[in-house]
């Protein structure tokens, strides 16, 4: 994947695999800008597209104070109503784009993520945050609601009733909190998280890239039917993988005592 250059995402190879992407307008707290939204709709789609040798992507924040703040709500005052809208279908667009990308994507949180940020991250495949950071979805605070998967992805995290508490109140949490409900796979020292996530990023991307993503596409639509037709879904994509050169790879090097080589075909 040639890198492309990004007016608010700073983007790094940090290995052969992995990625690193940086939400990087630190001075409004990493906000959604139009032009960030743009940015990240054309990085996810190109994660999907053309990975090239990207195997595992992690998303943080410029700075320690946040991750990401949400939208830019400086750029949004006195926006008409078709402004709003068209902006925000631009946002929608990125998210599921995100929720879709067949890249793991590590979400590094160093910092506060409201509203949008936090979305974004609940749009990763799970999280890393830092001690002591807050976070919240507290649109309704604003007249609007969360819009970016908010309803749908904090209650799949933390249940059904802690969400609506959560989101109705407009209610900060912690980290920790965060953690102990199962939002937050990893609590991190502060300054940490993205060292530790990228430890993890390197330990998927050691793995037959195929078969990451065909299990993350599994568990991703498994859970949104019944098991039974999780489990056919499972199967397809299990038996995908049975002619690759990979998994005669991974087989071959298990019997000779070796670490396997994967090419991703």
């Amino acid at each position: 994947m040639k890198l492309p250059k990004y007016d608010t995402i700073a983007l790094e190879l940090v290995d052969e695999h992995v990625l690193v992407a940086t939400l990087n307008r630190p001075e409004v707290l990493n906000a959604i800008s139009t032009q960030m939204g743009r940015d990240l709709l054309d990085l996810w789609t190109r994660l999907t597209v053309e990975p090239g040798a990207v195997r595992c992507a992690v998303l943080t924040g410029a700075g320690e104070r946040a991750f990401c703040a949400g939208g830019d709500l400086k750029e949004r005052n006195g926006m008409s109503d078709e402004t709003w809208s068209a902006q925000h279908e631009l946002f929608e667009r990125a998210f599921v784009a995100l929720m879709e990308c067949p890249i793991p994507v590590i979400a590094a949180m160093n910092g506060y993520a409201y509203g949008g940020g936090l979305e974004t991250a609940l749009g990763c495949d799970f999280i890393f945050a830092a001690r002591g950071a807050r976070f919240a979805l507290s649109e309704v605070r604003l007249g609007i609601m969360p819009g970016g998967g908010g309803t749908q992805n904090l209650p799949r995290a933390v249940g059904e009733r802690r969400a609506k508490e959560l989101i109705l109140a407009a209610r900060p949490f912690t980290a920790e909190e965060g953690h102990e409900w199962g939002l937050v796979n990893r609590l991190c020292e502060p300054g940490k998280a993205l060292a530790d996530a990228l430890a993890t990023a390197r330990a998927i991307a050691e793995n037959a890239p195929l078969s990451v993503r065909q299990a993350k596409k599994s568990i991703h639509y498994g859970l949104q039917t019944d098991i039974a037709t999780g489990y056919r879904f499972e199967i397809e994509a299990y038996n995908r993988l049975v002619p690759t050169e990979d998994r005669l790879e991974g087989v071959r090097a298990f019997n000779e005592k070796r670490k396997p080589v994967f090419r991703g075909r």
